[in-house]
């Protein structure tokens, strides 16, 4: 079996196109999506729609939540305060209604889909270092054997053991017996590891491997719509670095 993994999205329509037409020619059979499908681009409703479609499960993404009315945003800068306004806008009903009925979690066989730390799913938070994945050594029994995470918008991963955790470098992980992973899938429509490259995942059960892919879109014309629309011309410009 082979799993098509994804998240953070955020609205971006060209970045997302690229990324299911590379998982169209890849024979993968199920598609799972870590949230954050809208928030920063200026493609929420189609977005929504095109992850709704192909996603067997998508989870809860805090700007998910924020523009379904689930959280309070009122601590967000103002330039991100102001496209969750604009987002919510610009999603029809329905897609709203999708939104606010996704779960924070999912678990699939062996696998957990999670947005940010699965200790707490519903607060939200990052995994960056050693040390906050070290905090999951102390719920190893709990853990189920590979946890996919996003909402970083970067590429860290993690091997956990009862001892503490480990940091796992490389584009294929080879999962081994008895080990937990913690794998954070990157971001398809906004990269934050000075890489401007769509990023996703594929997790072959069969192989017992979870492989990174970067993906290239047309930037130009994602980038274009944001500077055409009443959102913060910086969540354009920043698509072109990476950042």
């Amino acid at each position: 079996m082979r799993y098509a993994i994804f998240s953070d999205v955020h609205a971006n329509l060209e970045a997302l196109t690229a990324v299911l037409e590379f998982f169209d020619v890849s024979a993968v059979d199920r598609y799972f999506c870590l949230g954050d499908t809208v928030g920063y681009g200026a493609d929420p409703d189609a977005c929504c729609s095109r992850v709704r479609e192909v996603a067997e499960f998508t989870v809860l993404g805090n700007h998910d939540a924020a523009v379904s009315g689930r959280m309070d945003y009122s601590f967000y800068y103002e330039a991100a305060k102001n496209a969750i306004n604009w987002t919510t806008k610009q999603v029809t009903e329905p897609n709203l209604e999708w939104l606010r009925s996704l779960p924070y979690t999912q678990q699939v066989d062996d696998v957990l889909l999670s947005h940010g730390s699965p200790l707490h799913p519903e607060q939200f938070d990052y995994i960056f270092s050693v040390d906050q994945a070290d905090e999951l050594a102390d719920h190893f029994d709990d853990l189920v054997p590979i946890t996919f995470i996003g909402h970083s918008h970067l590429t860290n991963s993690f091997v956990i053991t009862p001892e503490g955790a480990q940091r796992v470098n490389g584009t294929t992980i080879s999962i081994e017996s008895g080990k937990k992973y913690i794998v954070t899938v990157g971001s398809v429509g906004q990269p934050r590891d000075y890489n401007n490259r769509a990023c996703c995942v594929i997790h072959d059960t069969d192989r017992g491997t979870i492989t990174f892919h970067r993906i290239r879109y047309n930037i130009e014309l994602a980038a274009q719509k944001i500077f055409d629309s009443q959102l913060a011309q910086s969540f354009g410009k920043r698509l072109f670095l990476g950042i």
